[in-house]
């Protein structure tokens, strides 16, 4: 079936221009016979098909009563039909409620911009990345400059208060100035509690930031997300053209390629509502941002947390060594994206890099070394209380030892345990000889007091040979066959 334009471009091309039908099917794209069909025909006259009746049509005029007095569904007309005898089904019934009452998409305003008047900030999230031994979700964070649509994307493993600054921060220092206002969504780092038709109550911590760079932040209404639709545009840009299909082998290569994608794909693509290229927008709008502050803003967010009797503190699972002075002591900790930095008081007592691994233990060796010295010493101070209560002649050997050999805890640590094996009796008893001895050393008490195990032999009978005796020895001939030799008479 064709309609009537096209019945007349076959007749003009037949009458006027004397083409064939297999010309006039090649001109309109149409089939042959159909073309055939329609130039036997002097008037257009399409075939009207014959409508069946439906068991829906005694019902339709109330249908439109009952949808003019209320926007029911169509179940509810459903419902009211079956009780008034409605044998019909529910697709039919459907397929009518919603020719007579269209669906209504809301409409919406196009908001309209002043070079450097409003940036748009939001969160997406896409899968997870591998960190360490185990994974963590992958989040970025969006700001889009509403004037010329100059996109900033940062990636982060949460979304933190410390990261939802620290990503304002970079971005502003990307751009090289700052909007005059933001326009944020209703996510809990920025907006405490937003009613229905009222202000919304920012947090405190982001009235701060605001106010050290000097933009307003301004939240969009209530279930309102359209109100942001160039940064949820930028978030779908990012999910659909970085992301999508991309194999990420760590997220330490996420930051270096997302830069690369912003110069050479997200900020000089021509764009498809402004059909210009963002990167030439930023640069008329630009002039118009508010300078940055001379000083940045210190992002980081303070945490308290009691340290354990091992001088470890606990943060999302990971375990962090502080000085063993401050075990069990209540401490602060300051959390930056890249860093965490412990305090006592107001006194920095250890920094560590922040992972972002599970169950780790990052420990500094410098914080242990002081406790395993003392540890070492009290050790030490033992065993020489152990030595010295040995002999009244043991002090003197002590100090004889120190100014004889180097190590003389060693020593000392030695001969202690020697008299495990010998008895302390024993060991006073060796002093005495070693410093009658002038034997000053582990090894000299060891040989004294294994001579002094030793069991001496029993000497036997002395026998005197006398010279006489001697003349009494018989021997015997010696055998000299082993010299003869065949050639002998």
């Amino acid at each position: 079936m064709i309609d009537y334009q096209t019945f007349c471009q076959i007749r003009l091309l037949a009458d006027e221009k004397h083409l064939t039908a297999v010309q006039i099917a090649a001109e309109l794209k149409l089939n042959i016979k159909t073309v055939e069909k329609w130039l036997d025909k002097t008037t257009y006259q399409p075939r009207r098909s014959r409508k069946r009746p439906s068991k829906l049509d005694p019902f339709k005029g109330q249908i439109v009563a009952m949808l003019e007095r209320h926007p029911y569904t169509a179940q509810q007309v459903l419902q009211e039909l079956k009780r008034q005898g409605y044998a019909g089904g529910y697709s039919i019934l459907k397929a009518f409620v919603r020719e007579i009452r269209p669906v209504r998409k809301p409409a919406y305003l196009s908001l309209q911009f002043a070079p450097g008047e409003c940036a748009q900030v939001d969160w997406g999230s896409f899968g997870s990345v591998p960190v360490g031994s185990t994974r963590r979700r992958l989040s970025f964070f969006v700001m889009v400059l509403c004037s010329s649509r100059m996109m900033y994307v940062h990636f982060t493993l949460s979304q933190s208060m410390e990261q939802f600054l620290w990503a304002h921060r970079q971005a502003w220092e990307f751009f090289g100035g700052v909007t005059a206002k933001v326009m944020v969504d209703n996510l809990k780092t920025a907006v405490l509690h937003h009613p229905l038709g009222g202000s919304a109550q920012f947090h405190p911590r982001y009235l701060d930031f605001a106010a050290h760079y000097g933009f307003k932040p301004v939240a969009c209404g209530v279930r309102k997300a359209n109100e942001k639709g160039r940064v949820e545009s930028g978030v779908k840009f990012v999910k659909q053209n970085f992301l999508a299909g991309l194999d990420v082998p760590s997220f330490e290569a996420l930051p270096p390629a997302a830069l690369l994608w912003l110069n050479q794909t997200a900020n000089v693509r021509l764009h498809g509502e402004t059909h210009r290229k963002p990167r030439a927008m930023f640069e008329e709008e630009k002039p118009h941002l508010g300078k940055l502050p001379v000083a940045p803003y210190d992002c980081a967010v303070l945490q308290h947390a009691p340290a354990s009797s091992q001088s470890r503190v606990v943060f999302e699972t990971n375990r962090y060594s502080v000085p063993h002075l401050y075990a069990s002591q209540r401490l602060t900790l300051k959390i930056w994206p890249e860093r965490l930095c412990i305090y006592h008081h107001e006194k920095l007592i250890a920094t560590h890099p922040r992972s972002y691994d599970r169950r780790k233990d990052v420990f500094d060796p410098d914080h242990e070394k002081e406790l395993v010295a003392q540890r070492l010493k009290a050790r030490e101070q033992t065993l020489l209380l152990a030595f010295l209560a040995f002999s009244p002649q043991a002090e003197l050997y002590v100090r004889k030892l120190q100014e004889k050999r180097l190590n003389a805890p060693h020593h000392i640590q030695k001969i202690v345990a020697l008299s495990e094996i010998y008895g302390a009796d024993q060991v006073a008893r060796a002093i005495e000889d070693a410093i009658a001895f002038e034997a000053y050393g582990c090894e000299y008490i060891a040989n004294i007091l294994e001579q002094r195990q030793r069991v001496p032999a029993t000497p036997s009978a002395l026998h005197l040979t006398r010279r006489q005796d001697l003349l009494d020895l018989e021997v015997p001939p010696a055998d000299l066959t082993p010299y003869q030799t065949k050639h002998d008479p």
